[in-house]
């Protein structure tokens, strides 16, 4: 008798489902993302602080709903419908941005597309852990992380080509930005399933004793992940660095093209390899790849410079985004995840708040140099702090 050799454990078709949703919502976010510093700081006045506060108002928004929205879907059991809100808000108002005639009107709307974002991503995040078997976590994480950024690939080269055919015209191709948006929604409620069997508590852990009923890893995964967003402030400055050495309107989009690039080769073989060796280790190996990149990006005198900075900068995102959603799945209990992401993401927004405020200030008080470079402090800081998640282990 032929002994038969194990099935491999494959990722669920709704996660690879969710992909595609990230996907084509990354697609018309990113031509708005790219475009937006541009349609701000060109058309109308904005300078690099008010990019700042937008930018790190609107990233915080997004993490700090994601406590909310995860602990609704904790509540009731089911995560498909906020997901299926958050990705709708989104798609909604994207017509405003090329409605816009004010920096009051953007604002607004950046407010909300990122409010989708936040409503969406705690049940979402706690919806794969759900769905995917342990043996390929990291995987699942990753692939969607990929498919994420390959929306974020395509999305500025779209607006790059579509601003060279329409010669410039901002408002036009942010019309464009709409469309991908619809199939996202499309896909939410004709192709993602949820489990048939949840786990529903009656109370939750939003209390003292709660909190500290997610465990000492959990917490120890959120100090490093607040200490990465102090370090990780908004790519717009990656855009504005872009367009300070000398690239066009036109071509400046070209910086998130390469950062994504980087991102979707990067995402979903290092989410895989963290299945058989050291999550720990593969997140040190990016946050060394952040402090490289502000390196890159505090001395470069050119196209190239910015264009590296980018590229480890992608690669600094594909090695650790992945991996975090990971260690938080590792370390929650299973009930709780929803919220678990959501308390992560509200002390990473905060994080990311002061970050984005404090770079733009020192952009316009200091120059860009001595932005990238105090990042680049904060990333090793970072990785001095990757001690704690063992003793968390250990405790």
């Amino acid at each position: 008798m032929k002994d038969s050799a194990p099935a491999r454990t494959r990722i669920p078709s709704s996660v690879w489902a969710l992909g595609f949703v990230s996907l084509f919502t990354d697609i018309g976010s990113e031509m708005v993302h790219s475009l937006l510093p541009i349609l701000l700081a060109g058309t109308l006045g904005a300078s690099a602080l008010t990019i700042g506060l937008i930018e790190g108002a609107a990233e915080s928004l997004v993490l700090i709903t994601k406590v909310f929205s995860g602990y609704l879907s904790d509540a009731f059991g089911k995560r498909k419908p906020l997901v299926l809100l958050g990705y709708g808000l989104a798609a909604l108002v994207k017509p405003m941005f090329p409605m816009a005639g004010s920096i009051g009107t953007v604002v607004t709307a950046r407010l909300l597309d990122r409010l989708g974002k936040g409503i969406r991503g705690a049940p979402r995040d706690a919806l794969i852990a759900d769905i995917t078997p342990q043996e390929v976590r990291g995987a699942a994480f990753g692939l969607r992380q990929s498919m994420d950024s390959i929306g974020a690939v395509i999305g500025p080269l779209a607006a790059v080509g579509l601003m060279a055919v329409f010669l410039g015209d901002i408002d036009t191709v942010l019309w464009f930005a709409v469309l991908p948006g619809i199939v996202a929604v499309a896909l939410i409620v004709f192709v993602v399933r949820e489990p048939e069997h949840v786990e529903r508590r009656a109370r939750l852990p939003i209390s003292r004793t709660g909190l500290a009923a997610l465990g000492k890893p959990f917490w120890m995964v959120v100090v490093v992940g607040g200490l990465l967003s102090l370090a990780r402030f908004s790519e717009a400055f990656l855009i504005l660095r872009g367009s300070q050495v000398g690239l066009s309107n036109s071509t400046v989009p070209l910086v998130l093209v390469i950062m994504a690039v980087v991102y979707t080769a990067a995402a979903w073989p290092v989410g895989a390899l963290s299945d058989r060796w050291s999550r720990h280790r593969l997140f040190a190996v990016g946050m060394v790849m952040l402090i490289l990149a502000d390196l890159a990006l505090a001395f470069a005198n050119g196209a190239a410079g910015v264009f590296l900075g980018a590229a480890l900068w992608g690669l600094h995102l594909g090695m650790t985004q992945g991996l975090l959603a990971a260690m938080i799945a590792d370390t929650t209990p299973a009930a709780w995840r929803g919220t678990a992401f959501g308390v992560f993401s509200l002390i990473s927004g905060l994080a990311l708040l002061i970050a984005s405020v404090a770079a733009g200030a020192l952009w316009d008080w200091h120059g860009s140099q001595t932005t990238f470079l105090l990042g680049g402090v904060f990333a090793l800081l970072s990785v001095c702090a990757l001690p704690l998640l063992k003793r968390g282990n250990a405790g």
